[in-house]
Parts: C-alpha cells; sequence; structure tokens
C-alpha cells in the first residue's frame, strides 16, 4: 500500500578502482618523496581513501599526507604551494660562489694595485737620492724641491717633512719617503703637488693639525746626531717665521726682535711649544698677561721689555707735547 524503504535501496556499485588517477597520484607522490627525502617518513603503503560520492569511488587525496602528524607533513596542496615559495626564494638569494669569487678578485687587485705603487714610490726614491747612501740628502731635495716647483724655504716643504715625519732636516731616508708619501695616497710628482696645497687648506681651517705641525717643526729643527735638545735661537727665529706663515700672530715681530735684541742662545721645547698658547691667548697690547701663571721665565722678560718701550714712548710723547706749550 505504501511505499517502504526497500524501494529507494540503491546497489552499490561495483568496487572499481580508476587506475590513471592512481597512477597520476602515486609518480606525484615519488617526485615529492625524492624533493623532501628527510621531511616525511612514509609508515607504511600508500593507501587510497574510497568516499561515496553518487554511484562511483573517487580517491581525492592520499592518506599519507591527510595525516597531519609531529612532523608538520601536510596536505599534497600545502606542500606544493611550499614549494614553490620556496623555489621563488632561492632564486632570489646570489649564488655564493660568484661572491666569494669576487670578493676574492678585488682584494687580489688591491694587492696588485699597493706592489706597483709602492715600487713607483722606490723608483721615485731612487731617482734624488745620494749616490753612496740609501738617504735623499741635501742636494736630492733641492732637486726634488726644483721638480715640485717650490723652494726649499717655502712653507709646502715643511709641510712635506711634516707628512713624511722627517726625523733630521736636510735628509729623507727611504722608509720616511715611502710610507709618508704612501699615506699621503701619491706616487709621483704631479701627485705630491696636487696634494700639498690641499693639505695647507686643511691646516688653515683645523687647529689640532696645525699644532701638531708646530710641535714636529721644534723638534725637525734640532740636530739629532749630536743630541740637541735645545732649539739655537737663530734657527728657532727662522723657523718660527716659517711655520706661521699662514697664521701669523700680531705679536710675532715684537717677539722675534725681543730675541735677537737680548742675544738669547736656544729656546727649550717647553718655551717653543707654550709660546703658540701665549700667542693666542695674550693680546697685541699684551694687557692679558698675567705673570702670576706658569709661564716661562722668557716670556715675562719679554713683557716687562714691551711695557718698558711702550713706557718710553709715552714718555718721549709727553715731553714733545710740554715743548710745544712752553714755545706757544
Amino acid at each position: 500500500m505504501g511505499n517502504c524503504f526497500s524501494c529507494f535501496k540503491v546497489p552499490f556499485p561495483p568496487a572499481t578502482t580508476d587506475h590513471s588517477s592512481s597512477l597520476e597520484q602515486k609518480d606525484e607522490t615519488m617526485e615529492l618523496r625524492g624533493l623532501f627525502p628527510n621531511s616525511c617518513q612514509q609508515s607504511g603503503p600508500l593507501v587510497p581513501e574510497p568516499h561515496i560520492n553518487g554511484n562511483r569511488k573517487s580517491i581525492t587525496t592520499l592518506s599519507t599526507f591527510n595525516n597531519v602528524g609531529s612532523d608538520n607533513c601536510g596536505s599534497m596542496p600545502s606542500v606544493q604551494n611550499n614549494l614553490r615559495l620556496s623555489r621563488g626564494f632561492y632564486t632570489c638569494l646570489p649564488p655564493l660562489g660568484r661572491s666569494g669569487q669576487s670578493s676574492g678578485l678585488t682584494v687580489t687587485i688591491e694587492s696588485k694595485q699597493q706592489r706597483e705603487s709602492e715600487s713607483k714610490l722606490n723608483a721615485l726614491f731612487d731617482q734624488y737620492k745620494d749616490p753612496h747612501k740609501d738617504v735623499i740628502l741635501a742636494d736630492g731635495i733641492e732637486r726634488l724641491c726644483n721638480d715640485l716647483q717650490l723652494s726649499p724655504d717655502e712653507f709646502q716643504v715643511l709641510v712635506l717633512a711634516w707628512k713624511l715625519n722627517a726625523e733630521q732636516m736636510c735628509q729623507f731616508t727611504r722608509q720616511e719617503f715611502v710610507a709618508g708619501l704612501k699615506a699621503m695616497k701619491v706616487d709621483s710628482i704631479r701627485g705630491i703637488q696636487t696634494r700639498l696645497p690641499e693639505i695647507v687648506q686643511e691646516l688653515s681651517i683645523n687647529s689640532d693639525l696645525f699644532k701638531d705641525l708646530y710641535r714636529f717643526t721644534f723638534r725637525f729643527g734640532l740636530d739629532v746626531n749630536s743630541g740637541q735638545r735645545i732649539l739655537p735661537a737663530d734657527m728657532a727665529i727662522v723657523l718660527w717665521k716659517l711655520v706661521f706663515t699662514l697664521r701669523e700672530p700680531p705679536l710675532l715681530c715684537r717677539w722675534l726682535k725681543f730675541l735677537e735684541c737680548h742675544h738669547v742662545r736656544g729656546i727649550p721645547r717647553d718655551t717653543w711649544n707654550m709660546f703658540l698658547n701665549f700667542a693666542e691667548s695674550i693680546g697685541d697690547d699684551l694687557g692679558a698677561y698675567d705673570d702670576a701663571e706658569a709661564w716661562p721665565s722668557l716670556f715675562d722678560d719679554f713683557v716687562e721689555y714691551e711695557n718698558d718701550q711702550m713706557n718710553q714712548n709715552i714718555s718721549k710723547d709727553d715731553i714733545m707735547k710740554n715743548v710745544s706749550i712752553d714755545k706757544a
């Protein structure tokens, strides 16, 4: 009379396997296993999971990749996406072998350039060195200055000796010459001619650099062979005029005149070094000088001499004024 559930029964289709789909999945799985040999450990054979879909079975995925375990092995689509991302990431990285080769090549080129530059510097030194000694002496320095179009008593020659860190006047050793010009980054006469004016410009604006040059000048003027420690006054006067070529203090001429008039024999290192502070801190009229400070005694004598000169000039002026008044 009525409908029974047996009318709605549908016989199961025969258990058939889509061999082509299974082979494709198997091939893809084997390919992934080759790419990730240690990532996923397969515990058993790949078994397709049957699902009822209408009237046929379909294999949607492999059970091995559906089971997400502690080894972080996910499903096939996730692995494929990660594979594509990893391939894209590694293509952005530069090859390690090439960068290492490039760095080594750069070091080799720089090393070769340094050897060539040092060879040029030694050859340049040989042009001016003494025929009997491995040193550039007075004659060689004069020829070097001629090639540089400089006079031996010019400020730039003192600057060159300072950059070479010359130990003694009228002499350049090979080590001083090569190391000094290498530090200046020049290896030719033209290079020296270009670099020296640049250093002079730096000295004009950098007080620390000038102070270093000023202190070097005292040592440069000493006779090292005789163990000299005090600079002779006549040499000190010449060097003071030379080193203050750029920035002459207002009282320099009066100071040098004082030394000449009082026949000062020599200038100790402390007196030389402190004169730079004295010239910078004391005004032209010497009004800021305080004899209670720890100045060398020679500075006290200089200030006293200058004050006496000033008082004598004032007295002469007063006398002339009084004479004029009396005549009127």
